[in-house]
C-alpha cells in the first residue's frame, strides 16, 4: 500500500477521534464556565487518544476500530467521572485508578453501588466488543506499524508535556474540582498523577515535650464508624435523635463535628488523619488517597507516638488486611496487633453483609479486659456499609437507619462498659467514638452540602463517672482529632495551653 493510500485510511478516524475526544471531555462535569478547555488541557487530551488510537491499531489493523475503542474509553472515563461526582462530589481522579486491582479482589465493595441490569448490560457491551473486534481485524502489516509509530508519539508527547515547565505551572496546588473544569478530566488525572509522584515523605516525626497528663486514661479505645452520621441532622428530623450519640454527648468531655473531606466514600481520609495527624494541607497531592504513601509516614502515627511511652496497640477491623494496604500500613504505623475479620463472629443470616457493630464490641470489650498495660485499641466497623435495604416508598434511607441505630446501640454499650471497668480497675478510661464520613443515599443526601460527621471523647474517671472538659463543645478535622487524643494519653505539648 502506498503512503497516500494508508494516509487517506488512517486520517479520516483519527480526525474523528480528536474532535469527538474533544466533545466528550466537554461533557464531564464540572465545565468550564465558558469556552474550551485550557490549551495545556487540550494538548494532553489529544496525545492519551494519539496513544490509546494508535496501541489499538497496533493490534488490530482497523482504524475505525482503533477510533471507536479510543472513543469509547473516553466516554467511559467521562460516565464514571460524571457518576462519582453525582454521587460523592468530586471528579475521577488518579488515585481512583488505584483502586482497580480492589475492585477484582473484593467486587462485593463497589457492585452494590451498581444496578444488576447495568451490570448486565455491561457484561453484554464487553462481549459483543470483544467479537466485534475479532471480526473487524486486519492483517495488513503497515496498518500494525502506523499504529506502533502512532503509539510511540502519542507517549513522546505526553512525557515532554508533562517535563515541560509549561504544563507544571498548570497546576501547582490541589483543586479537583477546579481543575477539572479549567484543564479537562484526563489532563487532571495525568498532572497529579504527576505531582503525587514528586511528593517525598516527611521527616520523622520529631520528640515533643509534654507535661506530665493530668489523669491519663490506662485505656484508650477509639471507634471509626462506618457512614455514621447524625440522622436528626442529615435528614432534618429531630425524632430520628440517637439516644446513645446524645448520652455521649452529654457526658462528653469533648465533642463536636469531625470536619472530614470525603463525602460517601474515603473512608482511609479520616482514618489517615486520625491515626497519622498530619492535615491535609500538608499532605498536597497525597490527600486523595493517603494510604498510598502512608507505609513511609509511620512515625507520625498515633502507636508510634505512644509506644515510647509504654503503650501496647491494637487495631482492629472485620475485613481482609489487604484492602488499602492495612496489612503493610498499620505495623508500619506502630501497631503491635492486628486483629482481622477472622476473629469476629461472622453476621448470622438476616444480619447483613458484614460483620455486626455488636460483634466487633463483644471483641473490644474483652481485648479492654484483659489489657495489663496502657493500651489503645483502634477499631473501624462496616456493618453500615450496607447495602441499605429500600422500602420502595422512602427509598434507601429505613435501611440506613436500621444500621446506624445498630451503631449507636454499640456506641451506648462501650460506653456502659468502659464506665463499669474504669470502676472496677479504680483506673481512667477513654471512648473515642466518630464517624468516618455522611452516608452518600441516592434521593436523601447530596454531596454539596455539609460533609461533617460526628465525635464524642468520653473520659471516666477511677470512679466510672465522666470528666467533663472546660470547653467540650469543637470542631475538629481528623488530624485535629488526632492531637486531642495524643495530648488526653500523654499531655499537652510544653508550652500549650
Amino acid at each position: 500500500m502506498t503512503l497516500q493510500g494508508l494516509t487517506l485510511q488512517i486520517l479520516p478516524p483519527a480526525l474523528l477521534l480528536l474532535v469527538g475526544g474533544v466533545l466528550l471531555d466537554a461533557l464531564v462535569r464540572p465545565r468550564p464556565s465558558r469556552g474550551l478547555r485550557s490549551w495545556q488541557g487540550l494538548c494532553l487530551n489529544a496525545a492519551v487518544l494519539v496513544a490509546v488510537f494508535g496501541a489499538v491499531l497496533a493490534v488490530c489493523g482497523n482504524a475505525m476500530v482503533a477510533c471507536a475503542l479510543a472513543l469509547g474509553l473516553a466516554a467511559l472515563f467521562a460516565v464514571a467521572s460524571n457518576a462519582k461526582n453525582a454521587m460523592l462530589g468530586e471528579p475521577l481522579l488518579f488515585s481512583d485508578l488505584a483502586l482497580i486491582g480492589a475492585i477484582f479482589r473484593h467486587p462485593q465493595f463497589y457492585l452494590s453501588a451498581v444496578a444488576p441490569w447495568q451490570r448486565a448490560v455491561a457484561a453484554m457491551v464487553a462481549l459483543a466488543l470483544l467479537g466485534l473486534f475479532g471480526a473487524l481485524f486486519v492483517a495488513t502489516p503497515v496498518f500494525h506499524l502506523a499504529g506502533l509509530e502512532l503509539l510511540l508519539i502519542g507517549l513522546g508527547a505526553l512525557v515532554l508535556a508533562l517535563r515541560s515547565a509549561a504544563f507544571r505551572r498548570a497546576i501547582t496546588r490541589p483543586d479537583a474540582t477546579a481543575d477539572v473544569a479549567r484543564h479537562g478530566l484526563m489532563p487532571v488525572i495525568l498532572l497529579y498523577w504527576r505531582r503525587w509522584r514528586e511528593s517525598v515523605d516527611p521527616p520523622a516525626c520529631p520528640p515533643i515535650a509534654r507535661h506530665a497528663p493530668v489523669d491519663a486514661p490506662g485505656l484508650v479505645v477509639m471507634i471509626q464508624c462506618e457512614s455514621f452520621a447524625d440522622p436528626a441532622e442529615l435528614f432534618g428530623d429531630p425524632a430520628l435523635a440517637l439516644p446513645g450519640l446524645a448520652a455521649a454527648r452529654r457526658d462528653a468531655w469533648q465533642h463536636g463535628r469531625l470536619n472530614v473531606s470525603g463525602f460517601g466514600a474515603y473512608t482511609m481520609r479520616t482514618e489517615y488523619g486520625v491515626l497519622f495527624g498530619r492535615e491535609e494541607e500538608e499532605l498536597g497531592f497525597r490527600r486523595y488517597d493517603p494510604f498510598l504513601t502512608a507505609e513511609g509516614e509511620g512515625s507520625w502515627a498515633l502507636p508510634a507516638r505512644l509506644r515510647g511511652a509504654g503503650w501496647d496497640s491494637a487495631f482492629l477491623h472485620p475485613h481482609d488486611m489487604r484492602f488499602y494496604g492495612r496489612d503493610r500500613i498499620m505495623p508500619a504505623g506502630g501497631f503491635a496487633r492486628l486483629v482481622g475479620e477472622a476473629d469476629f463472629a461472622p453476621p448470622a443470616p438476616g444480619e447483613g453483609r458484614y460483620v455486626t457493630d455488636a460483634a466487633m464490641a463483644d471483641v473490644i470489650l474483652a481485648m479492654a479486659a484483659s489489657a495489663r498495660q496502657p493500651t489503645l485499641l483502634y477499631a473501624v466497623t462496616i456493618e453500615n456499609h450496607g447495602p441499605w435495604a429500600g422500602d420502595g416508598q422512602q427509598g434507601l434511607v429505613p435501611g440506613y437507619l436500621r444500621l446506624v441505630r445498630n451503631s449507636d446501640a454499640m456506641l451506648a454499650r462501650l460506653a456502659a462498659s468502659l464506665s463499669d471497668l474504669a470502676r472496677q480497675r479504680a483506673e481512667p478510661v477513654a471512648l473515642v467514638f466518630f464517624g468516618d464520613h455522611c452516608p452518600s443515599i441516592p434521593g436523601a443526601t447530596a454531596p454539596g452540602g455539609d460533609r461533617h460527621t460526628p465525635y464524642a471523647i468520653v473520659r471516666f474517671d477511677r470512679a466510672g463517672q465522666p470528666i467533663k472538659g472546660a470547653a467540650p463543645d469543637a470542631d475538629l478535622t481528623p488530624a485535629g482529632l488526632h492531637h486531642a487524643v495524643l495530648d488526653l494519653a500523654l499531655g499537652t505539648p510544653t508550652g500549650k495551653t
